[in-house]
């Protein structure tokens, strides 16, 4: 079974928000919800060695997801290949995994009564042997998809053999399967 993971790599991501607007149109989302924001940092440095640093959001599908054992219906869930998704049936909009998410990651959508978030395009594109939108979309080429167990796959031998490999809040024991290049 594939453990599915994303790596970032924020030195080529430009900030163009092309994944952003791919995963919007494709997710058919709302003009108020967004599932991977790309936030700037900078300019940092100084004249003339300044730098802008794009960070892209998403849910991290971790490995000890605290919004799946938050949810009180069983909506939120956890595939065996690792990807985190919210059975819109079963969810009532507590927001109690929306809380529990230490990154952010979940929206509510006040007009469903439900809470929605990135599920790394599971139905219409990697269950179809397909990347996710956002993916697809890079013009950079600054996302990478694919199985982390896989060790000739290029996910895990960036995780694997690249030493500037980070992942937001680690420290939370979260154990987040989306990883950054620095």
């Amino acid at each position: 079974m594939a453990r599915y993971a994303m790596v970032i790599d924020t030195r080529k991501c430009t900030g163009c928000q092309s994944c952003t607007v791919a995963c919007r149109v494709n997710n058919e989302l709302p003009i108020d919800m967004i599932y991977n924001p790309v936030m700037t940092h900078g300019p940092l440095g100084k004249f003339p060695h300044v730098r802008m640093v794009h960070i892209p959001s998403l849910c991290m599908h971790c490995g000890n997801s605290p919004c799946v054992d938050a949810c009180p219906t069983g909506a939120s869930q956890q595939r065996e290949d690792g990807i985190v998704w919210v059975e819109e049936n079963k969810c009532v909009g507590c927001k109690a995994c929306v809380m529990a998410c230490p990154y952010g990651a979940r929206v509510s959508n006040g007009a469903k009564g439900t809470v929605q978030k990135c599920n790394f395009c599971k139905d219409d594109r990697v269950d179809q042997g397909k990347v996710p939108w956002c993916v697809q979309t890079c013009h950079q080429k600054a996302r990478i998809f694919g199985d982390i167990e896989d060790q000739d796959s290029e996910v895990f031998k960036l995780v694997n053999k690249t030493k500037t490999t980070g992942r937001l809040l680690e420290e939370l024991g979260t154990e987040p399967f989306v990883y950054y290049l620095y």
